[in-house]
């Protein structure tokens, strides 16, 4: 029997434990027979518009890279690879001529 990935980041290292299963990365645990609207993640990019996995996007504003001195600039497009629900980079993201990175959604516009 196969187990369904994680609701919150689809680690696919799930496992049971009683009527539950357990996401040994994140640290959600969930009923897989209870089906919750809670799970559903909603993240808004800086004009308000909703941004789902697959979404197309372009950076709002100039945006230094942390611990680097490059700078990712206005205008530069990129495309959601997942939405996260975090406090803080939302957006798993793979920037035009930077690579794969976590990007906070309110510095973003939807393309």
């Amino acid at each position: 029997m196969s187990t369904p990935p994680c609701p919150k980041c689809q680690s696919e290292y799930v496992y049971p434990d009683q009527n539950n299963l357990i996401c040994p990365e994140c640290g959600h645990e969930w009923n897989p027979t209870a089906v919750n609207s809670d799970d559903v993640v909603t993240v808004k990019d800086a004009n308000g518009t909703l941004l789902v996995d697959g979404d197309k996007v372009t950076v709002a504003k100039d945006l230094k890279i942390k611990g680097s001195s490059q700078v990712i600039k206005i205008g530069t497009k990129a495309v959601i690879r997942r939405v996260l629900d975090k406090k803080d980079h939302e957006l798993d993201c793979k920037v035009d001529g930077i690579g794969e990175m976590m990007v906070t959604a309110k510095f973003v516009k939807k393309a």
